[in-house]
Order: structure tokens, then C-alpha cells, then sequence
């Protein structure tokens, strides 16, 4: 298999339904004058996904930094009488540069299919974004043996989108019953499902697509996961809302991983 060593590591939070203006505000400036002032800002990428109402703020107060942001999903209508509904169009005048698409909270509580995921994938690309598709097992579906067989099932529409489409995207692994539960995959459990996305991503010639972590990740455990061979960053929930512990495994990203 191929070296993953020169593949740049991405560090992205998910606020989730979380925040204020005065909260955002104090976070925003506290990880922004850190990043900025740190050596690992040459060696990993840092991100924000945020809720749609403050995209305006983060545009702002992150404008010049080293820090990116995003949205946390995206329509697959590029306008019309949809409403509630965003459009990448709409989200690109804001600088995203990210946006979810496909994250477990959306496919359990709005029953968004794999192939809805891949449109909105498709639609993030039209706009210019980076999608970031997050897949991941329940744990009655790790319990059954399942895991990668659910895997290739979510990945599989959006595999069919084709190398160059793929190749613009990142893969983001969060097992279900390890999010918000306080439970962590161990590294081991993780790079397993980590190198069976790889491959799926080599066999349609993009195995240099990004493929990040998401489920408890936390300052003290980031270190041991990015450690992974195809573990190419994290995609943080609860610790993204904390800029001590963000900027912490925004640094564990820009260390070496193992060989």
C-alpha cells in the first residue's frame, strides 16, 4: 500500500446545534490567535463547521487567519421553493469552505439515505466547496459484524460520482455508537475501518483523499489516534467548543504520524 505520509492532516470541529454570539465570539478569537501564532499551523489544516446563522460572524472574525469554515449540510437544489433549505451557492458568498454532508445525526433524525448524501456531495462540488461525507456503524451493526459491509454500502454512491469528484471530497469515519457517548474506537479499531475506506478511495484512483477520525476525539486521545498510519486528522464535536482542547488536537494533528 501506498505511503500516507505526505498527506496533509485536517483538523475539523462540528459545533452541532451549540453556540451564541457573545459565546463564538470569545472562542473564535481565542483559537485564532493561537493557530496563527503556532508552528503547527505549516503542518495540519484547521477547520470549523458552524451552524447556518453564524456563518456571517465566522466569516468575520476569521477572514486572513489559518482557519477555514463551513457549514454543517448543504441542499442538493441549487435554488427554488425549498423552503428551509440552503444552497452551496449561498454558502460559498460566505467563504465556506467545507461542509458536512451525510453526518449520523442527519441520516437517523432526518433519514437521509446514501444516495441523498452522494447528491449533496455532488451539489457541494458544484459550489465550489470541499464535502466532507461522514459514514459510520451503529453499534448494533459493529455487534453483527457488519462494520464494513456498511461502510462500502454508504460509500458506494458516492464512489459512482467518479475519481475527479472523489478526489475533491474528504471521508470522515465516526462510528455512531462512539459519538457524544464518551467512547472512543481504540486506534486499532479505528485504522481498521480507516484502511478498508482507503481502499475503496484506491479503487477508483483517489487514495490521497483525506479520511479523518469523528467520535469522542479529545486532546488526550487525539495524539494516539492521528498516530495511525490511515487516520488523516480528526472531525471534533463536543472539544471543538473548547479552545484549549480544539487547539490541542489541532496540534497532536501537525505532529509526525508513524511510519
Amino acid at each position: 500500500m501506498a505511503t500516507t505520509q505526505n498527506i496533509r492532516r485536517l483538523v475539523l470541529g462540528n459545533w452541532k446545534m451549540h453556540g451564541s454570539l457573545t459565546a463564538n465570539a470569545q472562542l473564535l478569537s481565542a483559537v485564532r490567535s493561537a493557530w496563527n501564532q503556532s508552528s503547527g499551523a505549516a503542518a495540519c489544516d484547521v477547520g470549523v463547521c458552524v451552524p447556518f446563522p453564524y456563518l456571517a460572524q465566522v466569516e468575520s472574525a476569521l477572514t486572513g487567519s489559518d482557519i477555514a469554515w463551513g457549514a454543517q449540510d448543504v441542499s442538493v437544489h441549487a435554488q427554488g421553493a425549498y423552503t428551509g433549505e440552503v444552497s452551496g451557492a449561498m454558502l460559498a458568498e460566505f467563504g465556506c469552505r467545507y461542509v458536512l454532508a451525510g453526518h449520523s445525526e442527519r441520516r437517523s433524525m432526518h433519514g437521509e439515505t446514501s444516495q441523498l448524501v452522494a447528491d449533496k456531495a455532488k451539489a457541494a462540488l458544484a459550489a465550489g466547496l470541499t464535502p466532507v461525507v461522514c459514514v459510520g456503524e451503529t453499534l448494533a451493526e459493529r455487534e453483527a459484524g457488519r462494520t464494513l459491509a456498511v461502510i462500502d454500502e454508504q460509500l458506494a454512491p458516492v464512489l459512482a460520482l467518479g475519481k475527479d469528484a472523489v478526489s475533491r471530497m474528504v471521508i470522515a469515519y465516526e462510528p455512531v455508537w462512539a459519538i457524544g457517548t464518551g467512547k472512543t474506537a481504540s486506534p486499532e479499531q479505528a485504522q481498521e475501518v480507516h484502511a478498508a475506506i482507503r481502499a475503496a478511495l484506491g479503487r477508483v484512483g483517489s487514495p490521497g483523499v483525506r479520511v479523518l477520525y469523528g467520535g469522542s476525539v479529545k486532546a488526550a486521545n487525539a495524539a494516539e489516534l492521528f498516530a495511525m498510519p490511515d487516520i488523516d486528522g480528526g472531525l471534533i464535536g463536543g472539544a471543538s467548543l473548547v479552545a484549549e482542547e480544539f487547539l490541542r488536537i489541532a496540534e497532536a494533528g501537525a505532529t509526525t504520524r508513524s511510519a
